[in-house]
């Protein structure tokens, strides 16, 4: 299988898309170490959720529209135009003296990273078209994101060893800096920048659209949900079983994190592989019951090396289920819609994300930590279930469909010619104008 990392315009758009990691996760540590700074004990930690919920409504509801007006810009200079927007940002937010002031500034930020993510997961499958080097191309971004994960609190802590805490702001503007040069030293596709016409919140809403009457994007949407149930504990609850369970939650949760992004990085590693042999679908269902299964050992009396090997498992189930995503979208849209459904991904998938945080955080308070996993385990094992239910299992991209209401000398019928009655022929089928609802008659091999 050929890397593609062979390929310049992938390796500098990794390069940004590392430098862009290293940024939002000093910014992390800055936003929970200034939230402290302005609150204190007593408020401190309000202050971060609320700047946490921004975050999340600014994904959810921003990302279709941001994705609608940028359409048939220059993409390298809107992205270099959103990275220095976002370093732009980071610089007051180290001088800000209350948290509003604050909260303003990280919400245009999430704005423009709303805008930046969908754009970039969307140029991708444009430079690797061959699916294999793709995955593998997907299999390194999520290394990248766990490896970030594990190592920004690293880099934020020797850092605090030299400067002030507020000085993590002017790092993280640092690391936008490296991401902004990559940018600019990739050879982006000379294709893409074209606008479809209509009403703007009809455009805005085009990938929502494309994704409730695609199958296998129905059934992404609930394999990425039941993953956020049972992983959402791993993420909330997991700091407050190391406290209570192991007796410090300082010396053990940061353990159990790293080896949650060892399980994690294997994990994608064995995605390509998996992917070649098994399928998506396969893939990512055995990933969602894998997850809610090892969920369920936590009531066994597990020694800390158990624990260890659980939170391992974790990360490699995730991997399972999230590194596959970009290449449904990818052959799930046809290319001028391609970056409206990844920003209509991006939004459901943070919505899954938005619901999943606080039902963990409320569950675990109501009954004890460990049987409030496996009811967000068993809650997530049901999901993923009726993903596989709504995402067939014969999953053929080529359908045979008929196209009766088009003239015979129609564009796509000359580029397709039919073949049977009522203009009847067979291509890559996906959700556009020409072809707004989904055939079931996949070819017949």
């Amino acid at each position: 299988m050929k890397s593609p990392l062979a390929l310049p315009a992938f390796r500098t758009l990794f390069a940004a898309q590392i430098c862009s990691l290293v940024a939002v996760g000093l910014l992390t540590v800055a936003l929970s170490l200034a939230a402290f700074r302005l609150g204190g004990a007593a408020s401190g930690g309000q202050i971060l959720g609320f700047l946490l919920a921004l975050k999340m409504v600014a994904y959810v509801l921003l990302a279709p529209f941001a994705e609608t007006l940028l359409a048939g810009l220059p993409r390298r200079k809107v992205m270099v135009g959103l990275d220095i927007g976002r370093l732009l940002l980071l610089l007051p937010m180290a001088l800000v003296a209350g948290p509003w002031q604050l909260a303003a500034l990280a919400f245009v930020f999430f704005a423009l990273s709303s805008a930046f993510t969908p754009l970039f997961q969307s140029l991708i499958p444009e430079l690797l078209p061959d699916e294999a080097v793709y995955a593998r191309a997907l299999a390194y971004s999520r290394i990248a994101y766990t490896i970030e994960s594990v190592l920004s609190p690293v880099i934020a802590a020797m850092l605090l060893q030299l400067v002030p805490a507020d000085n993590l702001f002017f790092f993280a503007a640092l690391a936008f800096v490296g991401s902004v040069l990559a940018l600019l030293a990739t050879r982006f596709p000379a294709t893409g920048g074209a606008t479809r016409k209509g009403p703007f919140l009809r455009r805005a809403l085009r990938g929502m659209e494309i994704y409730r009457r695609t199958p296998r994007l129905r059934g992404l949407f609930l394999f990425n949900l039941a993953l956020s149930l049972a992983m959402a504990w791993v993420l909330v609850n997991g700091v407050v079983y190391a406290g209570a369970r192991l007796g410090d939650a300082e010396a053990y949760f940061p353990v159990l994190m790293t080896c949650y992004g060892v399980g994690a990085a294997i994990g994608a590693v064995l995605v390509p592989r998996l992917l070649r042999d098994l399928g998506e679908r396969r893939v990512m269902l055995d990933g969602a019951l894998g997850f809610a299964g090892a969920g369920l050992l936590i009531l066994l009396p597990l020694p800390y090396a158990g624990l260890l090997l659980l939170w391992a498992a974790f990360g490699l189930a995730s991997s399972l289920v999230l590194t596959p995503g970009g290449l449904v979208i990818a052959r799930s849209a046809a290319e001028a819609d391609r970056a409206a459904v990844f920003a209509a991904q991006f939004s459901l998938s943070h919505a899954g994300w938005l619901l999943a945080y606080p039902l963990a955080g409320w569950l675990a308070t109501q009954v004890s930590l460990e049987l409030a996993l496996v009811l967000l385990c068993g809650l997530g094992a049901l999901t993923a279930l009726l993903g596989a239910r709504v995402w067939p299992v014969d999953d053929r991209s080529e359908r045979v469909h008929s196209h009766p209401e088009l003239d015979p000398d129609h564009p796509h019928l000359r580029a397709v010619p039919p073949s049977g009655a009522g203009n009847a022929h067979a291509h890559v089928f996906h959700i556009d104008d020409l072809h707004p609802r989904w055939n079931r008659a996949p070819v017949t091999q």
